[in-house]
């Protein structure tokens, strides 16, 4: 149903010759025009006649990726499923509007024809004309427009059941795309949040580090200033020892001297 609402909308802005181009453009993807060109068995200038035209429209899109070898840019097309249903509502809802103005118009006034010409008139213009036809000559009769009034009620309820189910489809395609957009934002939430984690991490490990560092710089801190008072310490200790043996040296000594003078 929604390929047919498409290619409706194509046929009414480009012509149904190009609706076959929505079996091509009806994708998630972009196809390259020259693909296009070849499947519709068109030349390119044609194949982006029409592209241009459903573009200013409003109906397709496209994205071009250029030719490192060649420097030319290649356009890749796709249709918008929903840009393109809505515009067809707005011509339905016009189409709607103009029929209830003919029944309206057909159930208030009168109509007079021209049965040997198959014209119609307003009775205003058939009062210009004296109820002849200026044509044949032919006095006018007063049309029926009971028929006229089936038919267009009859095509009137047609269109309006056709605007319904267009509705129903721009509401599905709406869906799917609101489901889309759902689906790309918890991508970005969970991607900014691993972003957030990953920073956090960062920083904690920095953090930590910079902790170790401040430990470690007050343990050489400590160490420095412990570090000289234990070697001033030991070497004190160790001066008052060697005046401690060379006292006693001393003391051995002038005994030695004091025995050998009594000899």
């Amino acid at each position: 149903m929604q390929k047919n609402f498409l290619k409706e909308v194509v046929g009414s802005v480009v012509g149904k010759q190009a609706e076959d181009i929505v079996d091509l453009l009806d994708s998630d993807k972009y196809i390259n025009e020259f693909i296009i060109a070849k499947r519709l068995d068109i030349t390119i200038n044609q194949t982006r006649n029409i592209l241009y035209k459903l573009s200013d429209s409003g109906l397709v899109s496209s994205t071009r990726k250029k030719d490192k070898k060649k420097g030319w840019y290649t356009y890749f097309w796709k249709i918008e499923v929903l840009k393109s249903l809505e515009f067809l509502k707005g011509v339905f809802e016009k189409r709607i509007e103009q029929m209830n103005n003919q029944v309206k118009s057909r159930e208030t006034k009168q109509f007079y024809i021209c049965e040997r010409c198959n014209i119609e008139f307003t009775e205003e213009h058939a009062l210009a004309n004296n109820f002849t036809c200026n044509e044949c000559g032919e006095v006018f009769t007063l049309k029926d427009n009971a028929k006229m009034l089936r038919e267009l009620n009859k095509s009137l309820d047609k269109q309006k059941k056709e605007l319904v189910l267009i509705n129903e489809e721009i509401r599905k395609e709406q869906d799917k795309l609101e489901k889309i957009r759902a689906k790309d934002r918890r991508k970005f939430e969970r991607e900014k949040e691993k972003e957030r984690l990953t920073k956090k991490k960062v920083r904690e490990k920095e953090k930590k580090i910079a902790e170790k560092g401040r430990v470690k710089e007050k343990i050489k801190k400590k160490v420095s200033k412990k570090k000289p008072l234990k070697i001033q310490k030991s070497r004190r200790f160790l001066s008052l020892k060697l005046q401690k043996k060379h006292k006693k040296f001393q003391e051995k000594k002038s005994h030695k001297k004091k025995v050998k003078k009594r000899r």
